[in-house]
């Protein structure tokens, strides 16, 4: 890519650098861990599904007991395989049995490794054929429908209830909606289990949950095939189930995963040791399942300001590029995050945006850059709404951006209506199509207010990235050197379930999913 700002290409190359640095240094802490809730994906990859009599997911129930019984360090696959090697039964079984306290894995005989992995292997096995064949079948949409240049129309619904979700999904489909993401019920990313079944009641949010994930993809494909367009389905893996939510997805045919390497610790006090391992394995997870993982860079600007911070949302999309590389991702499934979000009461903040955005494309030529509209100066007057998200469609269409999350009018007041979201989408594509091809007839001025902008930003981040390297990572975050929020190492929730793996550890996913892609 021919680059408009004139960045000084070795300050991105030492940035890189940098980053890669310190995600090697966290990698090792990553590799000699493992967590309740990798283990508990492991269990869900491995086919146990349902709760027991009191409503506790049994993946929750087998890895609870492995925790108590003080083995959780050999891991899931090894402990449930080894059962499966003695006893002739599935993963399920071995599940239902451990509810129903007919089997303790302390007092089950100890197998060889070889035979640990040639009982539970055709399982593994059978759980990647499925993932290979939901990608095919994305594939073959993609194929027969094709897909959209430009910038994909992403909203939102968040009733709480799946079926009301479902037609609000449908109808922004057919008002030109490209990809339908689901918010989670609040709170959702603090508990530590995944509900089971449909859910009709949720605040600001619908329920994780595997059902939910099948029905609306059900749903989504229904529409798409009448629209003839494939219709992505979004939703949130992360907090304290990343993994086991991107195992979900996997199973179910996501298409785009909320998934940052650092969210969690920053905006939900999450422990920084348990969210660095989980990040890990969703990813691995996704990279598998060619889903597009969405980075959390854009939620820096609500705490901390957008014109002084914006080198801070640059250094963390190139540690989440680091990290996402780590767990064998491709950079076309990174959507690394960003945000229109500077005080529109300041002179010249539109060329700013403009600046950075072209700065993050240029960067990151691969990514399909996530892009989200401006929410923090909303005022609820809906007129100058509507304005500042037709700037922040211009900036986008201009500088190449790919998920394009779309501004409502009435943000800072309600939930938006279905026709707030027919508005918007009208917005998008009327920007969209009579600028099309404005970017690649633009300039930028040789030492103007955009190209110096870019810089400035890209050397702040590199001599920002420079000093995480000396920190290291988890110092950096206490100093809370991002979004400005501090976070203690051995604070947070979920440290609890943060353990050394030991010798008999291996975890097959990891070791038949990194670095591919299914049906590929």
């Amino acid at each position: 890519m021919e680059s408009k700002l004139n960045l000084n290409m070795e300050l991105v190359e030492k940035a890189r650098a940098s980053a890669a640095k310190v995600a090697d240094d966290v990698q090792e802490f990553i590799d000699a861990h493992t967590t309740v809730t990798v283990e508990r994906a492991v269990c869900r990859l491995l086919g146990i599904d349902g709760v027991n009599d009191v409503d506790v997911p049994l993946p929750n129930v087998v890895v609870d007991h492995l925790h108590e019984k003080g083995i959780l360090p050999g891991g899931a696959a090894f402990y449930v395989g080894n059962a499966m090697a003695e006893y002739g039964i599935d993963p399920q079984q071995v599940a239902e049995k451990i509810s129903a306290g007919e089997l303790d894995l302390t007092r089950v005989p100890v197998h060889t490794a070889e035979e640990v992995r040639a009982a539970i292997m055709p399982v593994v096995n059978a759980t990647l054929e499925r993932i290979n064949n939901n990608v095919a079948t994305r594939n073959a949409f993609l194929k027969e429908f094709g897909d959209k240049e430009g910038p994909y129309l992403y909203i939102i619904v968040a009733t709480g209830n799946i079926y009301e979700d479902i037609i609000q999904a449908k109808a922004g489909a057919k008002q030109g909606a490209d990809i339908i993401a689901v918010i989670r019920t609040t709170g959702q990313s603090l508990l530590d289990y995944v509900p089971y079944g449909a859910t009709t009641e949720g605040f600001g949010g619908t329920y994780a949950t595997q059902e939910n994930f099948r029905l609306m993809r059900t749903a989504l494909d229904e529409v798409g095939k009448e629209q003839k367009r494939y219709i992505r389905l979004c939703n949130y893996c992360s907090g304290l189930c990343m993994p086991e939510i991107a195992a979900m997805g996997a199973l179910e045919r996501l298409d785009v995963m909320l998934n940052d390497a650092l969210y969690g610790i920053l905006f939900r006090d999450i422990n920084m040791q348990r969210t660095i391992v989980d990040q890990y394995f969703s990813r691995v997870i996704n990279g598998y399942a060619g889903v597009i993982i969405n980075t959390g860079e854009d939620n820096y600007l609500t705490t901390d300001d957008a014109i002084t911070s914006a080198h801070t949302v640059l250094a963390s999309q190139f540690l989440n590029e680091a990290f996402a590389l780590r767990a064998g991702m491709r950079e076309e499934q990174m959507g690394l995050g960003h945000a229109f979000e500077m005080d529109p009461s300041v002179e010249n903040t539109f060329l700013y945006e403009l600046a950075q955005a072209q700065m993050a494309r240029e960067i990151f030529p691969k990514a399909p850059l996530k892009y989200m509209p401006p929410t923090k100066f909303m005022t609820g007057n809906i007129f100058r709404g509507h304005i500042q998200d037709a700037l922040f469609n211009m900036v986008a269409i201009l500088t190449g951006q790919r998920l394009q999350l779309l501004g409502m009018m009435t943000e800072a007041i309600h939930t938006p209506f279905m026709s707030d979201r027919a508005l918007s989408i009208e917005n998008a594509q009327y920007i969209f199509r009579t600028m099309k091809d404005l970017g690649a007839e633009l300039t930028y001025k040789e030492g103007g207010i955009i190209q110096s902008r870019a810089n400035e930003v890209l050397t702040k981040a590199t001599d920002l990235l420079a000093e995480i390297e000396k920190l290291g990572l988890f110092t950096t975050i206490e100093k809370g050197i991002f979004a400005d929020v501090k976070r203690p190492k051995d604070g947070g929730k979920g440290l609890n379930g943060v353990v050394i793996k030991s010798a008999e550890y291996f975890n097959p996913f990891i070791e038949l999913m990194k670095g591919k892609v299914a049906a590929e």
